[in-house]
């Protein structure tokens, strides 16, 4: 299960920046602020020397070990990662996406729902997508949940429990 050594995504490289050696980024964390706690990602391959953003939501950021033009092209599509366990402490209420990702979803009358796949958020807040087991067809559907107290009543490292009401067929 989501030990504290999983891998947390945090950006991906979306391409070169200029012809020094520098890439763009997508943000998946609370934007430039987040990502400039940390120095070194993917296990120290690469070791931040310089960050900013980009003023689209994204950032520009360079690596010690990216030095012209071509190695940043060949980084596009690279996920950024840090291990769980370097993220800070959460307060009460809160969570990590990659904390609830494949952990068992459960009704609160005890049905077994399926597994958390994914933790979207279109703007109004997060939104949990389970997948059910496969069906007799051998299709496996999904529904969504959104992330609120009625809804999700409570979760930890276990489990994820679904208010009944929420369920859909």
């Amino acid at each position: 299960m989501a030990g504290n050594d999983r891998p947390v995504t945090l950006a991906a490289i979306t391409g070169a920046h200029g012809v020094t050696g520098e890439v763009r980024l997508k943000l998946f964390g609370e934007g430039v602020a987040a990502l400039k706690r940390y120095r070194a990602f993917n296990d120290s391959s690469l070791t931040l020397k310089k960050l900013r953003d980009d003023g689209k939501g994204g950032a520009i950021a360079r690596f010690e070990e990216v030095a012209d033009r071509n190695a940043a092209e060949k980084l596009r599509g690279t996920a950024l990662t840090v291990p769980r366990a370097a993220m800070p402490a959460l307060g009460e209420g809160e969570y990590y996406h990659a904390d609830l990702i494949d952990l068992p979803v459960v009704s609160d009358e005890g049905e077994a729902l399926g597994t958390c796949v994914a933790v979207e958020n279109f703007g109004a807040g997060d939104v949990l997508e389970i997948e059910r087991p496969a069906g007799e067809d051998g299709k496996s559907r999904r529904f969504m949940v959104p992330m609120t107290r009625a809804a999700v009543p409570e979760w930890n490292a276990e489990r994820i429990l679904v208010s009944s009401a929420f369920v859909e067929a």
